[in-house]
């Protein structure tokens, strides 16, 4: 079965860091890009920041200067490393992957993980 796995949510008080780890398993061909998204109470999910398989990134206007995104390709896993938080990046935040499941393949298939909560008390 081919999934995501979030960890590294919390509690934490503002000014403070956390650092979210997605994992990709199942039988997979590729990763291409991989990203986080956040969901805060009543709101649309939002995009934080997306990183493609040669590490090219991009970031929300919100988080930029803030938070780190990097992958480990080896490993199928992407990491947020959240520094300098704020209450309004209080959210439920959700790794997303596009993946190519055979090399003949070239389609790609979108996959989301459970979502871990991040709670930032002011």
């Amino acid at each position: 079965q081919v999934q995501l796995v979030e960890s590294g949510g919390g509690l934490v008080q503002a000014g403070g860091s956390l650092r979210l780890s997605c994992v990709q398993s199942g039988d997979i061909f590729t990763i291409n890009t991989m990203g986080w998204y956040r969901q805060a109470p009543g709101k649309q999910r939002e995009l934080v920041a997306t990183i493609t398989s040669d590490g090219t990134t991009t970031y929300a206007d919100s988080v930029k200067g803030r938070f780190t995104i990097s992958r480990d390709n080896a490993k199928n896993s992407v990491f947020l490393q959240m520094n300098s938080l704020k209450s309004e990046d209080t959210a439920v935040y959700y790794c997303r992957s596009s993946v190519r499941l055979r090399p003949f393949n070239s389609l790609e298939y979108t996959y989301w993980g459970q979502g871990t909560q991040v709670t930032v008390s002011s």
